[in-house]
């Protein structure tokens, strides 16, 4: 397979799997599901945006991928990386939180507590360790400045006009 296509394929396979496709399948099978509420889908298209965005910087800025065979060479710390350190994660909670309300399931919103849980514990324990290693200054400044799931109200990096 072209390694361009396999890594575009992976950059939005994952999150489209984990933020709507396995939602949806809980949904369907969800004996308390509601009516359905449309306002849900605002949620996912501003999910979708955020996730495509950080993809986006991964490749363009970072020069790699979501895949882990091709992790980002550089530290991303451009466009909504400079408001908050994950919110590719955010964006993809933001799927997941649309489609359990789209789609008005409970087992959904039972699923997006495990997995926030699940991206807490891989990103304090995996990620920032090895990013930590792998871009030791880098990562110093930009961890003490910008906060892991609270955005900034100001972006990280943009001068103050006098």
């Amino acid at each position: 397979m072209n390694p361009l296509l396999a890594r575009s394929v992976f950059a939005l396979g994952l999150p489209a799997s984990v933020g709507v496709l396995v939602p949806w399948l809980i949904a369907r099978s969800d004996p308390a599901r509601g009516p359905g509420c449309l306002l849900g889908l605002g949620l996912v298209a501003s999910g979708a945006a955020v996730v495509a965005w950080c993809v986006r910087d991964f490749y363009v800025v970072g020069r790699g991928t979501l895949a882990p065979w091709s992790p980002p060479g550089r530290l991303v710390v451009a466009g909504l990386y400079r408001v908050v350190r994950n919110p590719m994660y955010i964006g993809l909670l933001m799927l997941v939180a649309g489609v359990g309300w789209w789609l008005t399931s409970p087992l959904v919103v039972v699923y997006g507590v495990f997995l926030a849980a699940a991206v807490h514990v891989r990103v304090v324990f995996f990620e920032e360790r090895r990013l930590q290693r792998q871009f030791p200054e880098q990562w110093q400044a930009y961890a003490s400045a910008v906060r892991r799931w609270v955005p900034r109200t100001r972006p990280w990096g943009e001068k103050r006009s006098e």
